[in-house]
């Protein structure tokens, strides 16, 4: 198993004076964007229905969390990043923001995002947000992600509890159909991430990080990658059934499961040739639909909570 020295590198001075704009960037914006959404969507579809106020809020700090936590990842990655090309750009490893202020920034918004959110809303949501912040710092980066190739997977949950967090938030409970929506981001990660890990492939090499295209090559990473999008399917198609879901999110589950299950499995049938000669078509545009599929099955519970109440079915 290929292991990495856990360090970080001494960038030297700053290049330039850090702006607003290169700490902004430390808080991963766009992963942030899909905590926010997600779990939005949570704290909506709860039964029972919570305060503007104190919805705006909690999503705040949900948000200011998602943040902490990728802050707190630049800090550790700050090696890896400065290796791979895709990230090499970012501000710790260009040398705009110094490690140690990264650091302080993501625990600072940790204690801060966990505080507020217990004091506001309620501290079961504040415990799992805690825990999620512990587990992307902790669990995923410091461990799994330079040491197994189960980083993926296991490493997936981290970005799976924000729809509970919102949900928790909003009544103080993590019923089963909370955990539904865990399930299905937990599955879906898999092979989004895959299909980008086959594209970006010469990057994970160089770093050194035992992704699987890395530890067991790409066609175990496109027949794992299909496997996760069958196990997909039979989540969405439980969540549509269950108390969030409905007749319309039932039909949507369908054609979304239906254009996934087609491009994983076209993927799968490929060989490194076939997916070389072509610029790896089909693994872009497996990565660009998990996209629009998880925006749009989460964008679906909503107007299936305004349809008819909780448990319609």
């Amino acid at each position: 198993m290929t292991d990495l020295s856990l360090h970080i590198p001494d960038t030297g001075p700053a290049s330039d004076e850090a702006g607003l704009r290169d700490y902004w960037q430390l808080l991963k914006p766009r992963l942030m964007s899909l905590s926010v959404f997600t779990a939005l969507v949570g704290l909506v579809i709860a039964p029972g229905g919570v305060h503007p106020f104190l919805g705006a809020t909690s999503i705040l700090w949900i948000a200011l969390g998602a943040g902490a936590s990728g802050a707190l990842n630049m800090w550790f990655d700050a090696d890896i990043d400065r290796v791979m090309k895709r990230t090499r750009s970012r501000p710790i490893p260009s040398g705009r923001v110094e490690p140690s202020d990264a650091l302080a920034l993501g625990l600072f918004l940790s204690v801060l995002s966990v505080v507020m959110l217990g004091l506001t809303a309620n501290w079961v949501a504040a415990f799992w947000l805690a825990f999620t912040i512990f587990f992307y710092t902790v669990i995923y980066s410091m461990w799994l992600k330079r040491t197994t190739s189960w980083n993926t997977v296991i490493g997936g949950l981290a970005g799976a509890f924000p729809p509970m967090i919102g949900w928790a938030a909003a009544t103080g409970s993590t019923p089963l159909d909370a955990w539904l929506l865990v399930a299905l981001i937990f599955m879906w990660t898999p092979p989004h991430f895959w299909a980008l890990a086959l594209f970006v492939r010469m990057d994970y090499h160089v770093a050194r990080i035992p992704m699987l295209t890395v530890t067991h090559g790409r066609d175990a990473t496109r027949r794992q990658a299909f496997l996760y999008a069958v196990g997909l399917a039979v989540v969405s198609l439980a969540t549509a059934l269950s108390g969030i879901g409905g007749p319309l999110t039932l039909a949507v589950a369908v054609v979304l499961n239906g254009v996934f299950l087609k491009g994983a499995w076209d993927m799968w049938r490929r060989t490194d040739a076939e997916a070389d000669a072509d610029g790896h078509a089909a693994e872009k545009a497996l990565f660009k639909w998990s996209l629009v599929y998880l925006f749009v099955h989460f964008a679906v519970f909503v107007v299936e909570a305004a349809l008819h109440p909780y448990g319609g079915w």
